[in-house]
């Protein structure tokens, strides 16, 4: 099922994205561009997408632990762990694992998932991918889909450890690059018996091809010796270098989709600095691991969920929609797709004015009984 809606307003329009490649590269050892920007778009005049965000949304009606947990690999993910403040602790309850956008931290659109859904009764958690915000793993910001899957698993297995907790009705939610994790690990890990992601991205589409399939093999295979050669100065003693993420400052030249990602990043918006962390490397991924994206890839596969049911949420004018479209139209039933009216990808990271909670909440609702 496809549906397209701005809450309740219903449309279908498939607008096409013009993008034009900006694959950058400056020789051996040097930090080319990311996911996040490999690409340049001119989809929209940019915009104030500040209207009613609120990425640090607090509310009186639930309660927040810090939670730690261990994974496979003998590692601490470090999450927040939501409650609504009436829940009855006698009986078992549904939860959600909420992950944050890739190159984000639980403070940034995860915990305001995960307390919207403790609002309206769930046990809901956000966590931090190894490697990014408190979690453990060297080198920071270490790209490692296996590593990030697993925590999704790992953290099934912490709430399934709480009596209050109903192990057979467990869900998550993946925003943005944490939507193609979320995917990868449900189909090895039944346990997680409902599915949403908001904003996809596929990690490992986005850097073998970028958006629109607009990066050619050989400006891939540059990529791949680019970064190879970075782990030979690594090797060598070399400082860290790395890639993409959101620009520190804009200018005239700042591409749309970067300035998208900087209203949030670097203002007030939704800017957060995890401690040990210099702004200067928040959202951006080590150059030398990126390339293990290369190796993901996540909607191979997806129809395996079924029965399991998965939700599909993007913008309309997002320009990652690509991604929900694709692994929807490869996922067998129970599936539907939502395109919000309106809305551009980050919109969906903090705007509670655009964000289908009452769909998020009757979909878990449903699927976890």
């Amino acid at each position: 099922m496809t549906i397209a809606t701005n809450q309740d307003d219903a449309q279908t329009s498939n607008t096409g994205i013009d993008r034009r490649h900006l694959l950058k590269m400056a020789g051996a050892g040097v930090a080319a561009l990311g996911a996040m920007s490999i690409f340049d778009t001119t989809f929209a005049k940019a915009q104030d997408l500040s209207k009613g965000a609120s990425n640090f949304y607090t509310s009186d009606r639930v309660t927040l632990q810090k939670v730690r947990f261990t994974t496979q690999y003998q590692t601490n993910v470090a999450g927040n762990l939501f409650l609504p403040k009436d829940i009855d602790r006698a009986v078992k309850n549904p939860a959600i694992i909420v992950g944050h956008p890739m190159g984000a931290v639980k403070e940034q659109s995860a915990n305001l998932y995960a307390t919207k859904m403790a609002e309206q009764g769930f046990v809901a958690m956000s966590i931090d991918l190894p490697f990014w915000g408190e979690s453990e793993g060297q080198s920071r910001n270490l790209v490692s889909p296996e590593a990030y899957v697993e925590a999704f698993s790992a953290g099934v297995d912490f709430l399934g450890s709480h009596s209050f907790v109903d192990r057979r009705n467990i869900g998550a939610i993946g925003v943005c690059g944490s939507g193609s994790f979320v995917i990868s690990a449900a189909k090895i890990d039944p346990r997680i018996k409902a599915i949403a992601t908001v904003s996809m991205y596929n990690m490992g589409a986005a850097f073998r091809d970028a958006l629109n399939k607009s990066q050619t093999v050989e400006q891939r295979k540059q990529f791949i010796a680019t970064a190879a050669e970075q782990r030979w100065a690594e090797a060598g003693g070399a400082d860290i270098q790395y890639i993409g993420g959101t620009t520190l400052e804009l200018t005239a030249d700042t591409d749309p989709i970067q300035r998208e990602f900087y209203d949030f990043y670097r203002t007030s918006r939704g800017e957060f600095t995890p401690a040990g962390v210099t702004r200067q490397t928040t959202t951006k991924p080590t150059l030398s691991s990126s390339v293990k994206f290369m190796n993901f890839y996540p909607f191979n596969d997806i129809e395996t969920i079924s029965p399991r049911p998965m939700l599909f949420i993007s913008g309309d004018q997002a320009h990652s929609k690509e991604f929900s479209q694709d692994a929807y139209n490869r996922a067998s039933e129970p599936k539907e797709l939502v395109w919000i009216k309106g809305a551009g990808h980050v919109d969906l990271y903090d705007r509670v004015d655009l964000i289908p909670f009452g769909k998020l909440k009757g979909f878990f609702d449903q699927h976890l009984a």
